[in-house]
């Protein structure tokens, strides 16, 4: 076995004594926010992924997920293969933490903005796996809906409490965060009514992997090798369709994102073509609401994240600020692009 560091030598024992699994090597990986990650290699070669959760983690939701996770597996979609414990367990208690192991898979997290054809592809496992879902029991982990029926007055107070934050925190760049909060109120106030005017009444609800997004897919070149960090919630088919095809890398830094959009869209139609058209339509409208409502990584400090990570969410919050706006201005023709799509024969249908 490697030399290890004494954090190392636990995740060894734990694997041993819990699992049966030898570890030739255990590395930590940096990146992980409600769980502390290692990548392991095995005495007979194997790669494996080993997750932590803290003592107070929700068991439940835990075990929601990762059942999700095999379900999904089991139906041939791209999800690693989750290793039960000694007992048969997938969610292993030790010394009154919860484990979880799972096979690493190959590919890595796209760094970069979506191609028209990962677009594609990640509609395509999206549409699978949704149709998949739609079998499953509903979890009790519900995704709020706060872009749907938040008030905008709760919305500008959290304005106010971002900057009282930033300033306590002592942001760095105080100047252009503000002007980012300025904007988001302005749009607050000229858009949420119209948006919300136009979204169907009635929208389909599921169990949902409910954190598709880049970050929880691994590619290699265009295609998904791996869906991974299930959430297990009940939510809405179009919510999280929008989410992973207005990605705002992609939006932020991608000429083509609308072409994205629609190549994704279209996948998604193929593979789950019983979606209503109207929750299908509405898809872009909800993930710019989404974003409006949400202030993740407005500031970060309070996360004690490792750097590279807290870099990332710094990125991601500049580029869904760039994200509304790119969809604001152009709402109208991506709607309206996705209606001709969907009435021409073969058209997302």
């Amino acid at each position: 076995m490697e030399e290890m560091n004494w954090e190392d030598e636990m995740t060894a024992e734990v694997l041993a004594d819990r699992y049966g699994i030898e570890a030739e090597s255990v590395q930590q990986v940096p990146m992980g926010t409600d769980t502390v990650n290692w990548r392991v290699v095995t005495s007979s070669g194997q790669r494996l992924y080993a997750k932590e959760y803290p003592p107070t983690a929700d068991l439940e939701a835990a075990r929601a997920a990762w059942d999700m996770s095999e379900f999904c597996r089991a139906a041939r979609l791209p999800v690693p293969r989750v290793w039960p414990d000694r007992a048969g367990n997938l969610l292993s208690l030790t010394d009154g933490s919860p484990w979880a192991v799972a096979d690493e898979a190959p590919g890595s997290v796209a760094t970069s903005a979506m191609t028209v054809a990962r677009a594609e592809h990640i509609g395509m496992v999206l549409g699978r796996m949704h149709r998949v879902l739609a079998a499953y029991p509903l979890p009790r982990l519900r995704q709020h809906a706060r872009w749907r029926t938040g008030s905008i007055e709760d919305a500008l107070a959290r304005c106010d409490t971002v900057m009282d934050a930033a300033r306590r925190q002592q942001h760095e760049n105080l100047g252009a965060l503000r002007s980012q909060i300025d904007q988001r109120r302005e749009d607050l106030h000229a858009h949420v009514g119209r948006l919300r005017a136009a979204l169907p009444e009635e929208l389909v609800e599921q169990a949902l992997h409910a954190d598709f997004t880049r970050t929880n897919q691994l590619v290699l070149g265009d295609a998904v090798t791996a869906v991974i960090d299930f959430r297990a919630a009940r939510a809405l088919p179009a919510w999280e369709l929008g989410r992973a095809a207005c990605d705002p890398r992609t939006i932020a830094s991608s000429e083509p994102w609308a072409d994205c959009i629609l190549a994704m869209v279209a996948a998604y139609r193929s593979e789950n073509p019983t979606l209503p058209v109207a929750d299908v339509l509405a898809c872009a409208r909800i993930a710019l609401l989404y974003m409006l409502f949400s202030f993740y990584g407005s500031t970060t400090a309070e996360y004690d994240l490792p750097d590279e990570a807290e870099a990332d969410l710094q990125r991601h919050w500049s580029e869904r600020q760039t994200s509304i706006r790119r969809l604001i201005d152009s709402l109208a023709d991506l709607e309206d692009a996705l209606a001709t799509e969907t009435a021409r024969p073969g058209g997302l249908s």
